[in-house]
């Protein structure tokens, strides 16, 4: 086993066409204009890294994300996976949560409820722990896997990482191609190297699709 060095980043800014969302879903289409220059800047951040392979999400602002980052990073397999998608990680009892959370987790349908949290279960069994390879010729070096998602997953593994409860996941959000890495060592805890990391951004790029006040 080695050391894996798992990067995750969100999705760059998806093209809404000034949808308005009244029901918690989106459509599924692919990057704004803004979107593309996030996902070639994070490109740019990550060119000259060793990656086994880059995973993304089946939607297409993941695909197009990673499509994007991938030209960066040329000779690495890139591979499209359910485990990366956009899912309720966790049926969460909102029982003491306050309303807008409540409210938020009773907009997701009874099979979003059982399907999010198996899918997500895979992904953790995927994506986590030291890398087993028995590639000598890589010399011991980390496996850097890059996992293009969404912020929900992104919340989900950081909140696995540091052991926290469960619904530890809400209110966890993520820039658009904002970088997390978490390190995960043949011995000792899971490491959080980086969260929500957007050095690579330009401050007019940052906090896309949040609140004004995650813009700082």
């Amino acid at each position: 086993m080695r050391t894996r060095l798992l990067y995750l980043a969100r999705h760059a800014e998806q093209d809404l066409g000034g949808y308005v969302d009244e029901d918690w879903t989106e459509p599924d289409t692919g990057l704004s204009e803004r979107g593309r220059r996030q996902a070639a800047l994070l490109g740019e951040r990550l060119r000259g890294q060793s990656f086994a392979a880059v995973h993304h999400g089946p939607l297409r602002r993941a695909a197009q994300t990673a499509e994007v980052v991938a030209a960066a990073l040329p000779g690495v397999p890139v591979y499209a996976t359910e485990l990366a998608g956009d899912h309720l990680p966790h049926d969460t009892d909102p029982t003491g949560l306050p309303s807008a959370y409540a409210e938020f987790l009773a907009g997701f349908p009874t099979a979003a409820r059982a399907d999010g949290p198996r899918v997500t279960a895979a992904a953790v069994r995927r994506f986590t722990g030291p890398a087993t390879t028995d590639d000598a010729a890589a010399g011991g070096e980390p496996v850097r896997e890059l996992v293009v998602t969404h912020t929900f997953l992104i919340a989900w593994l950081v909140r696995h990482a540091l052991d926290a409860p469960e619904r530890r996941w809400l209110g966890v959000n993520h820039h658009n191609a904002g970088l997390t890495v978490i390190r995960y060592g043949v011995a000792g805890l899971p490491n959080l190297i980086a969260v929500n990391d957007v050095a690579h951004l330009p401050h007019e790029l940052r906090g896309t699709g949040l609140p004004p006040d995650y813009l700082v």
